[in-house]
């Protein structure tokens, strides 16, 4: 029975040396196993794409089909027409700032309905002998900006002008930075109307106040097409109650189905306006004004198309100011105003 015993022992010491030896080549075969398996790749962040003019696809499908214009007419003894090429220079730059989700907001001060902004330093008086900032920003209707490291005032902002908000919406001051301006800055809160970061815009009026003209546009899929081609009549410099339409890029924030005016300086009805779209201070898209509050209607002037003849707005056929007035929806769609 020892001799078994003994034998078995020694058998067994025999074979240890082996065990540990495939252990380890079993080790080594898998550590190298492990040391050859591929290397996922890094994930790569996708480069945005930056669109210039030539990236946008402009495609004419009219869904109002009245007083329609060429892309160039002739206007007396001169030619007019779209100028196609800076409309794309405009898309491109709306569809370069949408492509990173933001907050956005629209800084907002109609007939000074959040409060009169403050005077800032170096301000100046235009020839209307309001208040002004280097920029041609009246203080009349506008938000005040402060500059980002002081509780200084130093610009005023449009009433319409669209922002990306960079702060949180609890304190006094938020944090700005311009889409329709250049520029950081901080606004009182007041003056300022949140847009959700959902929003597309995919509906822009375009306002050529050169050539009195205007055209509408749709985003459908890549393509940007054109709905309508037709005349206006915008703002005319006549201090002290007609102002020219400002150029830029606004958000449109109000309807009206009538836009009730005053005889110049009183507070005495004078008319309406029909189908008004409001997009900066008192600047509305709207159809032929009624010089009679209790009037009808009128579709046409032979007026649309000349020269500039209005307080500040955009005078359209009146049918036109309807589908315009439709189609475009309060905080989701924009005016652009080019010269």
């Amino acid at each position: 029975m020892n001799r078994r015993l003994t034998c078995f022992i020694l058998s067994m010491l025999f074979l240890l040396p082996g065990c540990r030896q495939d252990k380890k080549n079993t080790t080594k075969t898998n550590q190298q196993t492990e040391q050859r398996k591929p290397t996922p790749p890094k994930e790569q962040v996708e480069k945005k794409k930056v669109f210039t003019a030539e990236d946008i696809i402009l495609k004419k499908e009219l869904l109002y089909n009245k007083y329609t214009l060429e892309d160039s007419y002739p206007y007396k003894d001169t030619t007019r027409g779209f100028q196609w090429d800076k409309i794309k220079e405009r898309l491109a730059f709306i569809e370069n700032f949408q492509q990173s989700p933001s907050l956005y907001g629209v800084l907002q001060n109609y007939q000074n309905e959040k409060g009169e902004a403050p005077t800032i330093q170096n301000y100046k008086r235009d020839s209307y002998k309001r208040v002004s900032d280097s920029f041609n920003v009246e203080r009349y209707q506008a938000a005040p900006l402060y500059d980002l490291n002081s509780a200084k005032a130093v610009r005023y902002g449009r009433d319409g002008w669209l922002v990306r908000v960079q702060g949180p919406e609890s304190i006094a001051r938020i944090p700005i930075e311009g889409i329709s301006f250049e520029g950081k800055y901080t606004v009182p809160k007041r003056y300022l109307r949140i847009i959700s970061d959902t929003v597309q815009f995919n509906i822009i009026n375009v306002v050529d106040v050169k050539n009195q003209n205007i055209c509408t546009l749709e985003k459908v899929g890549n393509e940007w097409l054109v709905r309508s081609m037709n005349p206006v009549t915008s703002g005319r410099h006549k201090p002290p109650h007609a102002q020219e339409t400002p150029t830029g890029l606004f958000v449109v924030q109000e309807h009206k189905s009538k836009m009730f005016y005053y005889e110049d300086g009183t507070k005495t009805y004078a008319g309406f306006a029909p189908y008004a779209t409001r997009f900066t201070a008192g600047a509305y898209i709207h159809g032929v004004p009624v010089n009679n509050p209790n009037g009808s209607i009128i579709e046409y002037s032979e007026s649309l198309g000349t020269i500039p003849k209005s307080h500040m707005c955009v005078r359209n056929a009146s049918s036109h100011a309807q589908f315009v007035y439709k189609r475009s929806k309060d905080l989701a769609s924009l005016v652009v105003v080019i010269d």
